[in-house]
């Protein structure tokens, strides 16, 4: 067959939940466009269609925290050490499929591909900086306390549970990755709703997770309107933290009171240098701490009983 006459294979883009690749429940699509188009609403405007993705619904959002909570355990409960190890897999799996995130950066913030490379390769060390840290963040967060009494005291950092974080509208890949990789370095897993406007990087994020070693609902991706899918997230009794840097202004008041209802951590939304050192912040946030006593024995004269 003639490379004139032969059709394209177009790619179906999915949610990925619980490890898997479902359709939304609903059934509903959107289209994306390359960032010529309008601002506002996804698929309006004058550019260049890209993909129909799924639009997904307060069902699909209920599914995915059902997916992240089943998921907790196991990964809160590995070590340190193999979280990072983990986690430093999928930075090699994303340097391995970085020509297409070079693309599909490209149109969705409307970069040359030198701009679009240059954004994907900070990604990835973006996210081996944060697997280096899974085995560090405790003996920078934690310690011992000294306290007045034959006890030891120790404080250790333990992860909250389930994350929701609503990406980034704009920087569809650097800022997706700096809010997703901080909270699951940590031991949360996380259910994460991707850019209105530009949501095909994080779907095919999705498709990375799945061909790593990272245990299927540690990450859930969702497509489709962030104020459709937040709200139900917000309210819902299981999620333990919100990070609310994808809303705007009154859906971020509006959520923040809806989170208030079962006492969730709120990051609220703030002005970000994507590019710029990120820090310990996005890591903390999310962590808990935990502080134990424990004798230490009789201490007498001549000290301890040890």
């Amino acid at each position: 067959m003639s490379e004139s006459t032969r059709l394209s294979v177009f790619k179906t883009y999915k949610l990925y939940v619980g490890g898997k690749f479902p359709r939304s429940e609903s059934g509903r699509v959107y289209e994306v466009t390359t960032a010529t188009s309008a601002s506002g609403a996804a698929g309006k405007g004058k550019g260049k269609w890209l993909a129909n993705v799924p639009l997904a619904s307060r069902k699909d959002a209920r599914d995915a925290v059902v997916a992240a909570r089943k998921a907790f355990g196991g990964w809160s409960g590995a070590t340190a050490y193999n979280r990072g190890q983990i986690l430093y897999r999928v930075a090699e799996m994303l340097e391995g499929r970085k020509e297409q995130f070079v693309r599909e950066v490209a149109d969705a913030e409307g970069l040359s591909k030198s701009k679009a490379g240059a954004v994907v390769d900070a990604a990835i060390d973006r996210w081996v900086w944060y697997a280096g840290w899974t085995d560090k963040i405790g003996q920078v967060v934690g310690g011992a306390n000294p306290v007045a009494g034959p006890f030891f005291n120790l404080s250790t950092p333990e992860p909250t549970g389930v994350v929701t974080v609503l990406a980034p509208q704009e920087s569809s890949f650097l800022g997706l990755v700096s809010v997703i990789a901080p909270a699951i370095a940590t031991g949360n897993t996380v259910v994460v709703v991707a850019s209105e406007r530009a949501p095909l990087p994080a779907l095919s994020l999705g498709e990375v997770l799945a061909t790593s070693d990272l245990p299927g609902g540690v990450v859930n991706v969702l497509s489709g309107r962030t104020a459709e899918i937040a709200a139900p997230l917000a309210a819902h009794q299981d999620v333990n933290a919100i990070d609310l840097t994808g809303a705007e202004a009154q859906l971020a008041k509006e959520l923040e009171v809806a989170a208030a209802d079962n006492l969730k951590r709120v990051l609220r939304p703030r002005e970000e240098d994507w590019t710029a050192d990120p820090g310990t912040d996005r890591m903390t946030a999310f962590l808990e701490t935990k502080t134990v006593w424990h004798p230490t024995g009789s201490l007498g004269a001549s000290g301890s009983a040890y």
